[in-house]
């Protein structure tokens, strides 16, 4: 038999003589595919700030013993050591947890709680086919929400729980009440298709615009689309009012608004619509003793146009 040329190295598992290039390729995935699996599984005491690592073959259970469990509930906790993690609860309401403030946090939330219930209640009238009453609630809705804004931070409770749930509550007021009622409005002017599909544009576009103003930067001059709130303030006079347009163009509406709550246009706060000069308000306020319902399609078309024209003026400078 003849003999090899070369000898097969115990380092590798190839008897090719470029076995040697491919063991070192192998030696230092195998170092990746370490660092990979390594596990950590906490500090240990006797290390001075080093991490101890494991890998996961190596990972063993170092809990109490299961037939000693019911035993061991009835010692103390055992202490904790220093730099040891430790499971903490974060509290609702940062600050000082006093009764006043506690009860004072309760009213906020409460505010936001009836703006919810007031929003169900549009939906179970919408449904009844009461659409008026319905629209009102909405006008509730959002009179609550505004108060409870003003009051969290007139009162100094203001938390990141009460935004979440703010938010949550908008959906479900703002951003599914009002396409319900609107949809039971428009279901005999317009074919249902039609009108559900709108609705459903006003459902998404809100839940969009809600998400989006949860992370994002906050201006206090500006919004960024038109707020889910005051397009559904939109929604529900419109209804409430019977606005004397034909169904066609009130769709084009809804859409139009929808579209507009996701835009990035600009749009002012009402705080900064209020410092207007007198002679701004001059002529809407003529106007509603004219005809209130064209007045109001008019006033809102002009704030759906400022935010465009505001955006295309911020470019041009």
């Amino acid at each position: 038999m003849p003999r090899t040329p070369w000898r097969r190295r115990r380092t590798t598992d190839s008897p090719r003589p470029a076995g040697r290039r491919w063991a070192g390729r192998l030696r230092r995935g195998g170092t990746l595919a370490r660092q990979a699996l390594l596990v950590r599984v906490g500090r240990r005491s006797g290390d001075s700030g080093r991490a101890a690592t494991a890998t996961r073959a190596e990972v063993i259970y170092t809990g109490p013993d299961p037939a000693q469990t019911p035993a061991l509930l009835a010692l103390p906790p055992a202490p904790v050591e220093p730099g040891e993690p430790v499971a903490t609860t974060v509290p609702l309401l940062p600050g000082a947890q006093t009764a006043s403030r506690r009860l004072r946090f309760a009213l906020v939330n409460a505010c936001t709680l009836a703006s919810l219930s007031l929003g169900l209640l549009a939906i179970f009238l919408a449904m009844q086919g009461d659409v008026r009453p319905a629209a009102a609630c909405l006008v509730a809705c959002v009179a609550f929400d505004g108060i409870d804004g003003a009051l969290a931070r007139k009162l100094g409770v203001a938390s990141p729980f009460g935004a979440q749930m703010d938010s949550l509550a908008d959906m479900c007021s703002f951003g599914l009440a009002a396409p319900v009622v609107v949809y039971a409005s428009l279901a005999h002017t317009v074919p249902t298709a039609a009108a559900a599909v709108a609705c459903v544009l006003v459902a998404g576009c809100a839940a969009i615009r809600l998400a989006r103003f949860n992370v994002s930067p906050k201006d206090g001059k500006f919004f960024c689309g038109v707020p889910t709130t005051m397009a559904a303030a939109v929604l529900a006079v419109t209804v409430l009012i019977d606005l004397p347009l034909p169904g066609t163009v009130l769709l084009g509406g809804v859409a139009v608004l929808a579209f507009a709550m996701v835009s990035s246009f600009p749009y002012a706060k009402l705080a900064r619509l209020v410092k207007l000069p007198p002679w701004v308000w001059l002529l809407p306020a003529v106007g509603a003793l004219v005809d209130p319902r064209l007045t109001f399609a008019a006033v809102v078309m002009a704030y759906l146009l400022s935010g465009p024209v505001m955006w295309a003026r911020a470019r041009r400078v």
